[in-house]
């Protein structure tokens, strides 16, 4: 996010009145400092917040001084009064998509849980550097920022986010009844438009390097040189290559013809950007420029083509007069907005702290035993999750009573609702991509993450469950004169599941596998009856002429299938299915069992005699889901 020539290399400490924080305790943290980083491709940023809102021991590093990410840590952390961080969340110019992490702009890879367990972490979140900036936007104060033109942000109205440096980076701010929620974008990537013949000339130079010339190109630290170049080409001057902080220099300090132009230039190009980012969102809350070049600008970006090409935009010049846009002047504003995240994400999943804080504070109220048990799960956090309840007894040397009493002594169930809140405090959500598969995995390990990914899953699909969906596919089994299952390949046992099912409520039911049967089929149905169609793709030709058929004929067809599909677009109602996974290398087992689950919830339906609808329904479908999540997670205990 810093491009070169942002060259702090201070020390310091600073206190801020940043209305941030209530996203914290006022009276400071119980589990120590929290470290919270800012790391992008060429500085990291990194800071101790010791209490809300103040930053304590904040330090710049360059990457290219550090192998990896675990020795750039370990340099900062030595470097610091040593104190014992449990908490930490990092903000980084990358996507992040999934335990793995493969920066863009710097050849670095890492697994978050392996960095994590490296330091004995209790939490690390690391979300992209945008994503972060965007975060801290709501608490800014008026003197973090420097208004360039007019226009007065609306309240409770979309906010755009952008901030050229060493890349581009995009975000936005969508506001919901109880906040903000971040808007994940990779918009700096789009192609770049000129505007003007200058422009043009500029677009057509840096196509000689490369065959898509995207905004961030041009619109960042790299793009500026380029910039420089493009211009002395179309002005047909020789001039030698400027590192980006000699252009800025020649401009704001030297005056040089050149350079001056290129920073025009720039900025105009900017301007253009952020009002198509603004029309794009229509962003009344404002737009929001950080990264590592224009706040060194200062008045001189208020006096630049910025805001005139802002506006510039015919017909809806008068539209972008209204938005306002600001720069952020702040020093390191990715820590408030990391710290705000990282706070939010504690509070949500255990009160004011995490559950690995709640084990450490509650350890002298418990037995010598459970203290054992406590002592595993703060230095073994991975292996209680992981390990059956007589292996963890094993290990923490007590009986697997003792165990259960542990969990019960922090509120819980047992050993099963445990492990899926403690998961849920470590990572923030139980993820699927999280537990990944390897080669070198033992057969243990790998039947852990099959059925966590499996338990992730379903949890998952209960919170996006449509129970509209269910009650209108309900109300049509349940005056249905005959119900048939049409199913292909790895569907087929789904289909023979709803067919014993649904035999045993005295409903005429088949279920056909062939292509050839369910075609002559669909062709024999009658108005009254319904088809039950399950597919993972919903793109079989096959099974979409039996639909057209069962629908001539007058029959409704229910669809377990992705909601996107041809399938779902056919079906009278469709029962969405939407997790993806390699079928090209494993059977779609997870997809398996989400269908096999709706069938369950369908037949449920159909075993209460009185209709199911409104706000108790929802409740009788979600139980009936949570019903079978706590059955499969109850396998952790076995």
């Amino acid at each position: 996010m810093f491009p070169e020539w942002y060259n702090v290399t201070h020390e310091d400490s600073m206190t801020t009145e940043h209305a941030l924080v209530e996203h914290g305790n006022a009276a400071g943290f119980s589990g120590g400092p929290r470290l919270l980083a800012d790391i992008g491709a060429t500085h990291a940023r990194f800071t101790l917040e010791s209490s809300p809102g103040v930053f304590e021991s904040v330090k710049v590093l360059k990457c290219d001084e550090y192998p990896d990410i675990i020795a750039l840590l370990r340099a900062y952390l030595s470097s610091v009064p040593a104190s014992k961080v449990h908490h930490a969340a990092f903000a980084l110019a990358n996507p992040i998509d999934g335990d793995q992490v493969r920066m863009t702009n710097r050849d670095w890879a890492f697994s978050i849980e392996d960095v994590r367990r490296e330091f004995g972490l209790y939490t690390l979140l690391i979300v992209n550097d945008f994503t972060a900036l965007a975060m801290s936007l709501p608490g800014l104060q008026a003197r973090d920022l420097m208004q360039v033109g007019g226009g007065t942000p609306v309240a409770k109205s979309v906010i755009g986010v952008l901030g050229p440096g060493t890349g581009l980076g995009v975000s936005g701010l969508i506001p919901t009844s109880d906040g903000f929620v971040t808007l994940g974008s990779e918009g700096g990537h789009v192609n770049f438009a000129p505007v003007d013949e200058r422009e043009y000339a500029i677009l057509q130079f840096a196509w000689k390097e490369w065959p898509h010339v995207s905004t961030e190109r041009l619109i960042s630290g790299p793009g500026l040189e380029l910039i420089y170049r493009a211009l002395a080409d179309r002005n047909k001057k020789t001039v030698k290559g400027l590192p980006a902080q000699d252009i800025m220099r020649g401009a704001l300090t030297d005056g040089d013809a050149l350079c001056l132009e290129t920073l025009e230039c720039f900025c105009g190009m900017l301007g253009s950007f952020s009002a198509n980012l603004a029309v794009t969102l229509g962003a009344f809350g404002g737009i929001y420029i950080g990264g590592g070049i224009v706040p060194l600008m200062g008045e001189r970006f208020a006096t630049s083509p910025f805001r005139s090409r802002f506006e510039a935009k015919g017909r809806f010049s008068s539209y972008l007069a209204q938005i306002p846009t600001f720069v952020i002047t702040t020093p390191n504003p990715a820590f408030y907005g990391v710290s705000a995240i990282l706070s939010e994400h504690l509070r949500g999943r255990s009160g004011d702290s995490s559950l690995m804080d709640r084990i450490q504070q509650l350890q002298s109220e418990l037995t010598p035993a459970e203290r054992r048990v406590a002592s595993l799960v703060l230095e073994n956090p991975r292996t209680v999750l992981n390990e059956a309840i007589a292996e963890i007894a094993r290990l923490a040397d007590v009986s697997q009573p003792t165990v259960i009493r542990f969990c019960r002594s922090l509120g819980f169930l047992g050993l099963a609702d445990f492990k899926l809140k403690f998961a849920s405090s470590l990572t923030g959500t139980i993820p699927v991509r999280h537990s990944q598969v390897r080669m070198s995995d033992s057969t243990h390990d790998l039947s852990a993450k099959v059925i966590d990914n499996t338990v992730s899953a379903i949890l998952n699909f209960r919170d996006q469950l449509d129970v509209r969906s269910l009650d209108q596919a309900i109300a049509l089994l349940r005056k249905a004169k005959k119900v048939e299952f049409y199913a292909m390949g790895n569907s087929r046992a789904v289909a023979l599941d709803g067919q014993h099912k649904f035999f045993r409520f005295r409903i005429p039911t088949a279920s056909y596998g062939d292509a050839h049967l369910f075609s002559m089929a669909a062709e024999l149905l009658n108005p009254g009856d319904v088809v039950i169609v399950v597919s993972n793709s919903g793109k079989l030709p096959e099974l979409l002429k039996a639909v057209d058929a069962a629908l001539h004929a007058g029959a409704d067809v229910i669809a377990i299938t992705p909601n996107q599909s041809p399938l779902a677009k056919k079906a009278t109602v469709c029962l969405a299915v939407n997790h993806t996974e390699d079928n090209a290398t494993f059977l779609s087992m997870i997809s398996r069992i989400l269908q096999l689950l709706l069938i369950d919830i369908l037949a449920v339906g159909l075993s209460i005699d009185a209709p199911v609808t409104g706000t108790g329904g929802d409740d009788v479908r979600r139980k009936e889901l949570s019903r079978f999540s706590n059955l499969l997670i109850s396998h952790l205990d076995s």
